[in-house]
């Protein structure tokens, strides 16, 4: 369900923060023996970009099939279809890390990280445009 509410370029800040600081890990660890784990880090981080941008915008998304409709909400208006396909299949790969176990394999990780460091520079940029407008600047 979306629902239009305060923009919050705070609570934006800080989710950038803490997906910036579980990307700064992603990369510190050891991801060809824990490729599951990396995609999980990946895709948590995106979906707090993605959060970032609906709280400056005044959007929140919740509810049954939330992730889904965030995804669906942020690359209608600021990525591809492409992009959303992509972020969709990952966002079903980590529930089947989480529900049923599911093990990604280390080349998903090594074939796609550059795609998925794109679309993450993209969000960061949005988000940087949208919160310059106030003169402010995310760490």
């Amino acid at each position: 369900m979306r629902l239009n509410v305060a923009p919050d370029n705070e609570k934006a800040k800080a989710l950038v923060t803490i997906a910036k600081i579980t990307l700064e890990r992603l990369h510190e660890s050891n991801v060809k023996k824990y490729p599951s784990n990396a995609l999980i880090d990946y895709y948590d981080s995106i979906h707090k970009f993605l959060d970032a941008i609906t709280c400056i915008e005044g959007i929140k998304i919740r509810g049954d099939g939330a992730h889904q409709q965030l995804i669906e909400y942020v690359c209608t208006e600021h990525l591809s279809d492409k992009e959303k396909i992509f972020l969709q299949d990952m966002r079903e790969y980590r529930n089947r890390i989480y529900y049923e176990g599911f093990i990604i394999d280390f080349e998903y990780i090594t074939s796609n990280s550059a795609y998925i460091e794109k679309i993450i520079k993209i969000l960061t940029t949005t988000i940087e445009r949208k919160i310059k407008g106030q003169n402010e600047k995310i760490d």
